[in-house]
């Protein structure tokens, strides 16, 4: 089941479960359509997958299933990610 993760990993803005702004990887790191779309690149800092949106949570299962409230914040440092966006950044996400 998904953590829905409350904020952007990088930024820290927040991401509640209803967000049209929260894209996700296949390990649930979370980031907002901003980071991903202007820094990213769409490749995942920490496993370099690509970043796909994340669905909501049907409201009705909220109080039974409720999303993750610790936040996660480790915004990326650009020298260390330009290396690692050069390998990934020209490479369609499901070749990688």
């Amino acid at each position: 089941m998904l953590e829905i993760r409350p904020i952007c990993e990088n930024c820290g803005k927040s991401l509640p479960n209803n967000s049209t702004e929260a894209m996700i990887c296949t390990f649930e790191c979370t980031y907002c359509r901003d980071c991903v779309e202007n820094i990213l690149f769409n490749v995942c800092p920490n496993c370099g997958g690509g970043l796909e949106k994340r669905p909501s949570r049907p409201m009705a299962l909220l109080t039974k299933y409720p999303p993750k409230t610790d936040e996660l914040l480790k915004p990326i440092e650009a020298e260390k990610f330009a290396e690692f966006l050069g390998k990934y950044k020209e490479v369609p996400p499901n070749e990688r």
